[in-house]
């Protein structure tokens, strides 16, 4: 068997939340938009469609024709602000299936991404593209299975709505759990559902506890969790490896190093998700070991 048809790896090309924070002080973690690309055996899969996959697209050009499946977690602006700069998309003879739960509002993915790409807010229309593009609407809890991947999701509690991503291939997972708002008094459920026994967590850590709790900038009720949080649900969860991730905009490299040897100190098999940063999930191993693949993004490490 191929080492490709026996790769389970998640790469990191956009790790910023909220808004895209280019400059001096996001050099080492990034300053793109939600972007996770993991390859489970032969196939590709994307999630989330934020300034981050721009870069994606560049690093696949040089692998085209290409076919890969792309599931959106919701459609505010910085998970899919990059899906009009995917260049890929715009070359016939590649395919992308792509996922999405509909709206509360009963809009699909498809409408989102359209509307986002019409006149007067961007100039050429997503019908411009001349990729296949196959849109499914999932439904909250409907599991797709691709191949011999299964790929799970569960209502997550943000405004507007969210689901989270479980991806399970034989025998390993790898949960994929942003945007969340952690519960004052027990754990969420459906994240636990998720996250259970997980080879990785990626969880949304945008804030502290104490910016969270601020009694002068208050976060409660935006729709994002603390580091703090995300141990307690790998601590529950019994996750193997945790990644923080969905960076507040205003948390320069400095302060993610700090916050970065606090989530170790409380849960020593964790990570800052940062661009380039590469991760092996299968085999599992007792400590993820990570890569930075400097020749497609350019960063300094």
């Amino acid at each position: 068997m191929s080492n490709t048809e026996n790769q389970f790896t998640a790469t990191f090309w956009g790790v910023r939340g909220s808004i895209a924070s280019p400059g001096s002080a996001t050099v080492r973690y990034g300053g793109n938009t939600p972007c996770v690309e993991m390859r489970v055996g032969s196939d590709r899969l994307i999630f989330d469609g934020g300034t981050g996959i721009r870069v994606l697209g560049q690093a696949l050009l040089s692998q085209m024709p290409l076919e890969a499946h792309m599931f959106f977690t919701h459609s505010h602006w910085d998970h899919i602000q990059g899906f009009p700069f995917f260049v890929p998309a715009f070359a016939k003879g590649n395919r992308f299936n792509i996922y999405g739960a509909i709206a509360p509002n009963g809009s699909t993915m498809e409408q989102r991404l359209n509307d986002q790409m019409l006149h007067p807010n961007f100039p050429v229309p997503l019908q411009i593209m001349g990729a296949d593009l196959k849109f499914n609407d999932i439904e909250v809890g409907q599991a797709v299975k691709i191949n011999d991947v299964l790929v799970q999701n569960a209502l997550l509690n943000h405004p507007g709505q969210a689901v989270g991503y479980r991806v399970n291939w034989r025998g390993h997972a790898a949960a994929y759990v942003t945007d969340t708002e952690h519960f004052p008094d027990h754990l969420d459920e459906n994240v636990l559902f998720l996250a259970d026994q997980a080879d990785l967590l990626i969880y949304d850590a945008t804030y502290t506890d104490e910016e969270y709790h601020s009694k002068q900038f208050s976060k409660v009720g935006w729709g994002h969790s603390t580091w703090q949080e995300a141990v307690k649900i790998a601590k529950a969860a019994n996750v193997k490896t945790l990644v923080i991730f969905h960076h507040d905009p205003l948390h320069s490299d400095d302060f993610l190093d700090q916050v970065g040897a606090e989530v170790a100190a409380a849960f020593p098999n964790s990570l800052m998700a940062r661009e380039g940063l590469v991760i092996q999930i299968s085999p599992p191993t007792d400590r993820v070991e990570p890569v930075l693949i400097e020749a497609e993004l350019g960063v300094s490490v």
